[in-house]
């Protein structure tokens, strides 16, 4: 018994001990219609049944309690009610109009038409609805029928959707009609719609376990699997001993906790580690086509920070496999060609990504560093002269250029050539000097040579280097310590 009517009936046996029905019938109607403008609805429906019951002859209780009913979303409790109202007053053409439109937003059109005729038939209030209403019903009685006979026949037509819309519009709480419009959705690979009409049938139909699955399966295929997750929880909920609900929850709890550790470690460039959780969650998902997207389009851009030319190569190109069109795995896979110094193949990418999406920024600025760096390498490569790879570390650069400076030092050098060492000593200071500043590493690994003064436009230093010649004086002065 719920607690609404436990409260009910105790405070009719106070008013049938104290006498007072007619007085207090009209009570509980005020209080009712208070606690409604207040939106107050349960203690409405509480004040509505105590009146009712002080009072089963009067009509006009009944209606107000259907339209409680009705505001609550309890359509079906509120025909019993109607019902009761047209018993005890035949000419309530209010009260039939509304059970009539009730019944059709319920599906039951039979029973709607049959009042919505007798409405139509005579002079009164509701006769003009009640006539446009009969012709919409009959239009969708006959939607119904063959909105059933062409999903028999699997025929999903543009034609199948319009019936359906049209129907759902005049029955949005039919749930076979929700249903068939999911079924279609879903045949034509639009997902989204198809949820939204699973979501409404949870509410339709009490404990609606399939459903939520459904919704959690359709979010899976989505590769939205936290909100997969969601939904199959509200499943469980319901029935926790649900076979189908627990095996995916299971999988989904673990498969969430490995991409949300992934993703942390990406945020926090600890990509290693994220390439390790992400092919640990490989192996928990081997169905969903979006997830494994999601989850190597991951390995693509960690291996591609980390300049891991052969591994994101291999990642990016299953994903544009699956997903040929994907903009930014074309531009993770530009950046891998630059690491590897294919400058025109960095290009031809980049212009491929553009004609896909022309106002992809990430493209454009792509696009701009890799003709720069094209044109760079046709001058001076601070990368090649210190033999080492773009993404040395300092520690790196330092001990390649400790090892060359100590080689073509002029003072050490023992070929004929002095002014090629001069030169290469010259170079090989450069460079040292470039990609051991990160600010002026940064412009170099964006196609522009910090020590070139025209694309510095004159800046100032000596014979281009911005915080003068790194050995002093105006010349060489060779004297090092190696």
């Amino acid at each position: 018994m719920s607690v609404h009517l436990v409260r009910t009936l105790v405070l009719l046996y106070i008013n049938t001990l104290n006498g007072v029905w007619s007085d207090s019938v009209s009570g509980h109607l005020e209080k009712g219609k208070k606690l409604l403008q207040d939106g107050n609805l349960p203690e409405a429906l509480e004040q509505y049944n105590l009146a009712v019951a002080g009072d089963p002859s009067n009509y006009l209780t009944y209606f107000k309690r259907a339209a409680v009913y009705l505001a609550l979303g309890q359509a079906k409790k509120s025909l019993p009610d109607l019902g009761k109202v047209l018993e005890l007053k035949p000419d309530f053409h209010q009260a039939r109009l509304e059970r009539a439109n009730t019944n059709v937003k319920l599906g039951k059109v039979s029973a709607a038409q049959e009042d919505y005729q007798i409405l139509a038939s005579s002079e009164n209030s509701a006769t003009e609805e009640a006539k446009e209403m009969l012709s919409r019903s009959q239009t969708v009685q006959q939607y119904i029928e063959n909105i059933d006979h062409l999903m028999s026949k699997g025929d999903y037509t543009e034609d199948l959707l319009h019936q359906l819309q049209v129907s759902i519009e005049l029955c949005p709480w039919f749930p076979h009609l929700r249903s068939a419009r999911a079924v279609y959705y879903e045949h034509t690979k639009q997902y989204q719609s198809a949820i939204s009409d699973i979501k409404m049938l949870t509410k339709l139909i009490p404990d609606n376990t399939e459903g939520y699955y459904k919704i959690s399966s359709l979010y899976y295929q989505l590769g939205e699997e936290e909100d997969s997750l969601r939904e199959i929880r509200e499943c469980l909920k319901l029935d926790q001993d649900h076979k189908d609900c627990y095996l995916l929850y299971k999988k989904l709890k673990k498969l969430v906790k490995q991409l949300e550790a992934a993703r942390k470690m990406m945020e926090e460039e600890r990509f290693e580690e994220a390439i390790d959780k992400l092919k640990n969650a490989l192996k928990t998902e081997s169905e969903s086509v979006a997830i494994l997207i999601k989850i190597k389009t991951r390995l693509c851009t960690s291996h591609t920070k980390i300049s891991s030319y052969d591994d994101g190569m291999k990642w990016c190109n299953e994903v544009l496999e699956l997903d040929p069109e994907n903009i930014d795995v074309l531009c993770d896979k530009s950046e891998l060609y630059i690491s590897n110094e294919e400058y025109e193949e960095a290009i031809k990418l980049y212009q491929h990504t553009l004609k896909i999406n022309e106002q992809f920024q990430r493209a454009k600025d792509g696009l701009n560093r890799a003709q720069n760096l094209l044109k760079q390498s046709q001058k001076r490569d601070y990368y090649k002269i210190l033999g080492v790879k773009r993404n040395a570390s300092v520690k790196e650069i330092n001990k390649a250029y400790r090892r060359l400076a100590k080689e073509w030092h002029p003072d050490k050098y023992d070929g004929e050539d002095k002014k090629k060492a001069e030169k290469m000593f010259y170079d090989i200071a450069a460079a040292k000097e470039v990609l051991t500043d990160k600010e002026m590493r940064s412009k170099f690994d964006n196609g522009e040579d910090p020590l070139d003064p025209e694309q510095q436009h004159g800046g100032g230093g000596h014979g281009g280097f911005p915080h003068g010649f790194p050995f002093g004086g105006g010349g060489f002065t060779f004297k090092f310590n190696f």
